[in-house]
């Protein structure tokens, strides 16, 4: 039988509107956790005194997570349907979570965005939604939960399902494109069986809703692009870069080139999983040999592909930035660490072009002088040796960037343009 394609989806949305509840009931109906696991984190919660948490837990693993009663960390979970299969990435819903939830949904192809019936679209909502736009995720799926809470009534659920087309609207989403689904997380209504408790309702549950999205692309249409991640020396094969295909395909005999050294030569050899194979495409980790390529032309950092079509070197660019954990703030002429595709580079901040409303994506302020947590912006940067780095237009795949400093990300965000 063919393998199922494979789905990153990121469940967003506000503090306290069901999200880890949602996706315990995912896993649950899905046949993901069994009956016995449920009645254990059941009883455990009853002790606590927090009886209905019990599919909230299955995401909350962590004991200290459970008694705080917050969902801190990313976790992944896993879940079959008849068509995909998911891997959960959870984002949990605090402000000074938002990290999580970019480095969660850059790699997202889908998001369930939950939204409470109770009180329709709050702070987090707009966040998550513009921020789940900004960095690139596809489609979305909107959940209103606790319909179980407004009695199933079908005026609560229209209300936060045209407060939400107004929002989504203005951040560039299609509001025909997108599933809206009400649900009961607690109670299971419409997440794998129709609900009797709203036969006003006709569309599709949240489980068959997962299954009419599309399956990402594989980025095979566009160039070659793989950041190498080592640069090993193998006796009897010579200098062998290893990393993961981004985007395009690679064969034997292809001219492949080392950016930013400029050098070329031929593809020898492709290994994958200790195998010899004539070809490799997007998400693949392979081991390469290029004929005439030796351990001074390429490093860590670096980016193949093919000769007639040189991944971009850039000196200087532009990014859209979220300024997430900055201790004080962040003014022209700093010079953190970026990090971008594979390679760690110092860049300088030359210009803050301007800041950006997350909530509806107006520029608030042109050149400002500096930047607080919470900031979205566009800025300009220079790094201090030759990058590669692609415009998010181009290969998103290879747009990314984070910016570290003391030890933690303080933005992240993803190229807009640049200068070869």
């Amino acid at each position: 039988m063919a393998e199922k394609p494979h789905m990153n989806l990121v469940v967003i949305g506000h503090v306290d509107h069901g999200k880890s509840t949602t996706v315990g009931r995912l896993l649950f109906e899905s046949g993901a956790i069994d009956e016995q696991t449920i009645s254990k984190y059941k009883q455990e919660a009853a002790e606590k005194g927090k009886a209905g948490f019990e599919f909230a837990y299955v995401m909350d693993t962590v004991k200290e997570e459970r008694e705080r009663g917050v969902t801190i960390d990313l976790t992944y979970k896993k879940f079959e349907t008849d068509k995909y299969y998911f891997t959960i990435i959870d984002a949990p819903g605090h402000k000074d979570f938002i990290k999580n939830m970019i480095t969660g949904t850059s790699q997202a192809d889908a998001a369930v965005l939950v939204v409470a019936a109770t009180n329709s679209v709050q702070e987090q909502t707009k966040e998550h939604a513009f921020l789940a736009k900004t960095l690139g995720v596809g489609q979305l799926i909107v959940a209103v939960n606790k319909m179980d809470m407004v009695s199933y009534a079908q005026d609560k659920y229209d209300t936060a399902v045209s407060d939400v087309k107004k929002l989504i609207t203005t951040y560039g989403w299609k509001a025909d494109e997108i599933e809206f689904v009400p649900i009961a997380a607690l109670k299971g209504d419409n997440i794998k069986d129709k609900s009797s408790e709203m036969s006003w309702y006709s569309g599709p549950t949240l489980l068959e809703s997962l299954n009419k999205l599309k399956p990402p692309e594989k980025p095979t249409n566009l160039a070659l692009r793989m950041p190498i991640q080592d640069v090993y020396t193998i006796t009897g094969i010579g200098t062998v870069p290893v990393g993961r295909i981004e985007t395009g395909d690679m064969k034997l005999g292809q001219k492949i080139v080392s950016m930013p050294s400029g050098k070329s030569g031929e593809l020898k050899t492709i290994e994958m999983h200790h195998e010899q194979m004539q070809s490799a495409g997007p998400g693949d980790n392979v081991g390469i040999s290029i004929r005439g390529l030796g351990k001074g032309d390429m490093k860590r950092g670096d980016v193949l592909g093919p000769a007639d079509n040189p991944p971009t070197v850039a000196k200087e660019f532009t990014a859209k930035i979220v300024v997430l954990n900055h201790p004080s703030v962040l003014t022209i002429g700093y010079t953190p660490v970026f990090h971008i595709n594979t390679s760690q580079v110092s860049c300088r901040v030359t210009k803050i072009l301007k800041k950006i409303n997350p909530k509806t994506g107006e520029t608030l302020e042109e050149n400002p002088d500096l930047l607080r947590n919470g900031d979205v912006a566009e800025i300009v940067c220079v790094p201090t040796r030759p990058t590669c780095i692609e415009k998010n237009s181009d290969f998103p795949q290879l747009a990314k960037v984070a910016i570290r400093d003391m030890g933690r990300t303080v933005a992240a965000g993803v190229c807009i343009d640049l200068k070869k």
